[in-house]
């Protein structure tokens, strides 16, 4: 049923005597009359009115929880945690022990549409959970994660449940806590999908591979305290009597048929409106939140609760793109941060944590520990026994004691069935509270992704012999992404001495903290509707091999995941397969000409995240507007004039190694640009002047005899001579290669650091990038990976 207002509640706040009140519930008139306002010009208070009075408590409810989040997440803490902790705060634990602040913000008469608009917004927000939820993962289910799934439950459950038989032997038997302790073990033993895979995005470790195993893990522990939950309260609604029982089964089966049934199709019909990638129309959207609205109508008519609608409903859509993305990213934003609100707010205002006993506190907050050690203890043993490494076990029963807003809907439904009182209530509340902020900020503390493979070394262009397999990870975003790539492959001479393995991976952008997906993409697969939007640019890519047939293989990969854990994915395949070199596409876009057009700062987090992260070298392709088609794309650069600008570095080495390789390829055009200081380097760069000069010593040997490459010295004394000399470079060229990093303070760069906007491209890479240089040059800046990040 839909929250309604309890008398234990209203005593809460203290604004009615202990005596008035009926045992369940309480009649609080509302003159109706007042829904309109006058103004205060007219000597009357808008307080006194309920739609001025709904828009000062969404906008509080709202700002409260924006300011407690912006001070948190600054501990590492994520929103969940802020909305919970910023409804409790607008209670009577705190703003509303100020003087008439409850009596004017919340007077009682305003309850009712204040559950209105509550319970509105938790329905979207039950819906938003299902659509998030990929019920596919159930597929994914292996013996080793339903193990840790089963055990993350059963042994929290036995540990609570024993310890409640040993507690209620010894404790005073006319007490009434006494009674909701079985109640309370239980609801501390319960583990939550939506809730495990919330955190775990909040942490941004959804994409590694413990994060994949909590995913799958605690799926099976949601059903297993569903099981439990579910068969509980139908018990308890049917007063003891097992035909009742089987009714209410019975209910909610024919209540999930007729929404499968009804609401199946126009979800296919819908579906195949987006299946184009085209956007969503307004009017397919209202739809859809029409049958939300009428998915908790049905609920509610079977005897249900009102969320289980809306949820089903959600659970029925496809999450991740194209509709479940395009419902979360017109959805989240004024259900989490407008209507949301008013849940938390409306939830806070019943709880008065100074008003429970010391003593039914530490019973429940022991339980809550318990049932949280259990949940570690059942995750992390059944873990380490499948040969998972110590420290994600550990990792991973962290990740699983997650508690959130499922956990407080269910102290609410126990509250309200009468298994627990509200002096317990308010004591599980801020137990889950504390639990989940300690637990959060442990698990970020101990958990690091980018420690996970300490001991392994990278690989670079470099290092690899230039006529030996080199292995390239080429990261697609969209298809303008593919003819600069299949360019940029085709100029690194393929050929018998030299093959190209290339592993492609299309990167779709998740929305929301849907479950993410690494898709090995095998000829003989069918493209998933999530991701049909790939089928071209793996097309493009397998024709490109078949056109060097035998001397470039090519292995596509779908990845779905949130622009935060992007880099998880090309991390993880880069580190596996053992490439040399990830090549990402630029995020900004440009127009024939060189203006940006369009620019996706959340490809840039994922950008710096890759080159921080990479196991092996790094480039970034930025395509300046020459081919716009997956048409003829890699004659168009059939013969290419390429320069190498050299300052020096490891990066500017790396660079010069990726043009060696494309001097062996006969319609390649190859210069090296140096740009030399005239004076004498600091003593401190003397190992790093040493490098750069074998390496460019050993270009020269192997272009001796070479035609088609050219050596240009160039001396200069600051960096307005070094940028005029890349004002030379202007309309001459089809590709400019350029490491990212040069030496600290060099003279070469004096001046230029000042205008830095683009850090991920270094100061050389952000000029070239430039809207108004170079044309329509390509540009590939290059990070040679180096074990401790920089050696100069």
């Amino acid at each position: 049923m839909a929250p309604t207002i309890e008398a234990e509640e209203i005593r809460v706040f203290g604004s009615m005597p202990r005596s008035n009140l009926i045992k369940n519930s309480i009649l609080v008139c509302s003159n109706f009359s007042r829904l309109p306002h006058a103004s205060i010009f007219d000597n009357s208070s808008p307080f006194t009115f309920m739609l001025p009075l709904l828009t000062l408590q969404l906008a509080l409810a709202s700002t409260t929880i924006l300011l407690t989040f912006s001070l948190l997440k600054r501990l590492g803490l994520p929103l969940m945690f802020a909305q919970i902790l910023g409804g409790i705060l607008v209670g009577p634990s705190m703003l509303s022990r100020i003087p008439g602040f409850l009596s004017t913000i919340f007077p009682i008469r305003s309850f009712l549409i204040m559950n209105v608009v509550s319970t509105m917004g938790f329905m979207f927000y039950f819906f938003l959970v299902g659509v998030q939820t990929d019920v596919l993962m159930l597929k994914k289910i292996t013996k080793k994660t339903f193990a840790i799934g089963f055990f993350t439950v059963s042994v929290p459950m036995i540990l609570t449940l024993s310890t409640t038989l040993v507690w209620m032997q010894f404790d005073d038997p006319n007490e009434k806590s006494v009674d909701t302790l079985p109640a309370i073990a239980e609801a501390e033993s319960m583990v939550s999908y939506s809730m495990v895979t919330y955190y775990l995005a909040e942490l941004r470790v959804i994409n590694s591979e413990i994060g994949r195993v909590a995913v799958c893990s605690s799926m099976v522990s949601t059903l297993c305290s569903i099981c439990v939950i579910t068969s509980n309260v139908l018990w308890v609604d049917s007063k003891d009597d097992l035909l009742l029982f089987f009714e209410s089964i019975c209910c909610v089966i024919i209540f999930s048929a007729l929404v499968c049934c009804t609401l199946g199709p126009l979800l296919l019909w819908e579906m195949k409106q987006t299946l184009g990638g085209q956007p969503l129309k307004q009017g397919n959207l209202v739809v859809l939140f029409a049958a939300v609205l009428m998915s908790g109508f049905w609920a509610h008519s079977f005897g249900l609760n009102i969320y289980f609608g809306p949820y089903l409903f959600g659970l029925l859509i496809p999450s991740g793109p194209p509709l479940g993305s395009a419902l979360v990213e017109k959805l989240d934003v004024i259900t989490n941060w407008m209507l949301l609100p008013m849940y938390f707010v409306r939830f806070g205002l019943t709880l008065d944590i100074f008003a429970v006993r010391f003593k039914t506190y530490f019973k429940v907050q022991f339980y809550s520990l318990l049932g949280a050690f259990g949940k570690f203890l059942g995750a992390s043993l059944s873990a380490a026994s499948y040969q998972i490494p110590l420290r994600d076990a550990i990792s991973l029963g962290f990740f699983m004691t997650f508690q959130g807003i499922f956990e407080l809907l269910l102290f609410k439904l126990m509250k309200r069935k009468e298994l627990i009182g509200h002096e317990a209530f308010t004591a599980m509340c801020l137990s889950l509270l504390i639990s989940t902020g300690i637990i959060a900020s442990v698990s970020r503390c101990f958990y690091d992704p980018s420690r996970k493979h300490p001991g392994y070394i990278g690989r670079s262009v470099l290092q690899s012999r230039t006529h030996s397999q080199l292995r390239v990870l080429v990261c697609i975003h969209e298809e303008q992404n593919v003819p600069s790539a299949i360019n940029l492959l085709a100029t690194l001479n393929p050929c018998k001495h030299s093959p190209i393995v290339v592993y492609m991976l299309h990167i779709i952008e998740l929305k929301g903290v849907a479950s993410p997906l690494l898709i090995p993409q095998k000829k003989t697969r069918r493209v998933s509707p999530k991701t049909r939007g790939s089928g071209p640019v793996i097309d493009a890519f397998r024709n490109f091999a078949e056109t060097h047939a035998g001397l470039v293989s090519v292995f596509p990969f779908i990845s779905v995941s949130p622009p935060q854990t992007m880099h998880d994915d090309v991390c993880e395949i880069a580190l596996e397969k053992g490439t040399s070199l990830v090549v990402i596409p630029f995020y900004k876009k440009f127009h024939v000409g060189g203006a940006v057009y369009l620019s996706k700062k959340s490809l840039k987090i994922a950008n710096q995240n890759v080159l921080d992260q990479a196991p092996c070298s790094v480039a970034i392709l930025i395509d300046r507007g020459t081919l716009k088609t997956l048409h003829a794309i890699w004659t168009c650069w059939s013969s290419s004039e390429v320069v190498v600008v050299f300052l020096g570095g490891a990066d500017d080495r790396e660079a010069l190694a990726l043009g060696a390789r494309m001097n062996l390829r006969q319609n390649i055009n190859l210069t090296l640009v140096r740009i030399r200081y005239e004076g004498d380097f600091p003593d401190r760069y003397t190992e790093g002047t040493q490098l750069d000069n074998e390496s460019l010593a050993q270009f020269q040997t192997d272009i001796s005899g070479n035609n088609c490459t050219k050596y240009i010295e160039e001396v200069v004394n600051d960096g307005a001579k070094t940028s005029k000399v890349l004002r030379t470079l202007e309309h001459h060229y089809d590709l400019v290669m350029v490491g990212r990093r040069h030496y600290d303070a060099s003279p070469l760069l004096s001046g230029l650091t000042e205008w830095h906007e683009n850090k991920e491209l270094g100061v050389i890479g952000d000029m070239l990038a430039s809207s108004d240089f170079l044309g329509n040059t390509t540009i590939l800046v290059v990070q040679q990976h180096t074990d401790n990040g920089q050696d100069e």
